[in-house]
């Protein structure tokens, strides 16, 4: 992937030691800015949201040398996300909301190597989640409104 997994690691802890709650400050940036995904949101609680999101980020920090690993989970992630409605546009804005949250947590220790290093691995989980998906709606009967939705396309109705 070409990431810089020292400056990602280093800057996680230091963002997790400051607030070890960073999923709860992700889900009020995002839900502030992107008000429209909020009913995606409807399955679980937001304790549970959160706790699932800061595991999934521990796992991936934990296995950023493991392409093999982050491939196998990270497509099956987005395979799962198409069934919840996650379109192609919605990754960057969890990518700009997370790393707004480590941002603010960090203050002053936050560099633009930071954020960088941030952005730089979030599009690669996101382009990863994204090939999940569309491999994922190639598979499925309702191909085409799967195709149209991993790319962006108008978002299928929910069942």
């Amino acid at each position: 992937m070409g990431l810089n997994v020292g400056l990602l690691r280093e800057s996680f802890e230091l963002v997790l030691e400051r607030e070890p709650n960073l999923t709860h400050r992700f889900y009020g940036i995002l839900f502030s800015r992107y008000p429209q995904v909020r009913p995606l949101f409807g399955r679980n609680s937001g304790e549970h949201q959160e706790k699932m999101l800061a595991e999934a980020l521990v796992a991936v920090i934990d296995r950023l040398e493991d392409a093999s690993w982050l491939e196998e989970k990270l497509m099956a992630m987005g395979a799962k996300h198409v069934d919840y409605g996650v379109t192609d546009e919605m990754y960057p804005w969890v990518a700009d909301a997370l790393i707004s949250a480590m941002a603010e947590v960090a203050g002053a220790d936050w560099s633009p190597a930071h954020r960088q290093a941030w952005s730089d691995a979030l599009g690669a989980i996101a382009s990863l989640m994204q090939r999940g998906a569309r491999e994922h709606g190639a598979g499925r009967p309702d191909a085409a409104r799967a195709e149209g939705h991993a790319a962006g396309g108008v978002t299928p109705p929910s069942p």
